[in-house]
């Protein structure tokens, strides 16, 4: 197909696999690289980009020429393009203040709740036109329970939410008691028993 510059705004960790996803710089268009056909992950070696200084794995803010075969969308998240088998490269980043420009603007996160049904989406009682966004929030709070889940409590819209969270540095972000924009990426993840969770991707 060809190869798409964008600014990379989550690369997160789910069972050994990378969910990556950003917008491209030429339209501020949403993609998330899969794998395959039905959206799968990707491996280590495919989020690998090369920079002047050696090959390393994608990170939030970074502008990366990835290449693409095709669109590979699915109704619970339409942005899915399929990776071809060019290298990554990185070419520059942004800073964290030129993400207000990045910024999008729903009514809601698909609603107040936490999930989504999937049925809802396939029988189109709900439409998903876009299955991230990137959003400022209110009032977040960032909570680690006992049993290690990870927690983002926040406010979008005057609607009250309390999402997991996938991003791989929420942990330095609580010890070190991180200032943050209240800025996130938020994600509708694949189906898991019949619904379609939300996510925090990144938080910056």
């Amino acid at each position: 197909m060809s190869q798409r510059e964008m600014v990379i705004l989550a690369n997160s960790i789910k069972n050994g696999a990378y969910c990556v996803a950003g917008k491209c710089t030429d339209n501020n268009e949403w993609v998330r690289p899969v794998s395959s056909n039905m959206g799968d992950a990707l491996s280590y070696n495919q989020v690998l980009c090369n920079n002047p200084y050696g090959s390393f794995k994608v990170k939030p803010l970074q502008k990366v020429k990835v290449g693409f075969d095709k669109p590979v969308p699915q109704i619970n998240q339409p942005e899915n393009f399929l990776i071809d088998s060019s290298t990554w490269t990185q070419n520059f980043k942004i800073n964290n203040y030129e993400l207000t420009r990045l910024l999008d603007a729903p009514d809601s996160l698909w609603g107040e709740d936490s999930a989504i049904s999937f049925n809802a989406i396939a029988t189109k009682q709900i439409n998903i036109p876009q299955s991230l966004y990137l959003v400022q929030v209110e009032n977040l709070i960032l909570s680690k329970s006992s049993d290690d889940k990870r927690r983002a409590k926040f406010t979008y819209n005057c609607i009250s939410y309390d999402l997991p969270v996938t991003d791989p540095m929420f942990d330095s972000l609580i010890e070190e008691e991180a200032v943050l924009q209240g800025i996130l990426c938020i994600s509708l993840g694949e189906v898991f028993h019949g619904s379609c969770y939300k996510i925090v991707a990144s938080i910056f």
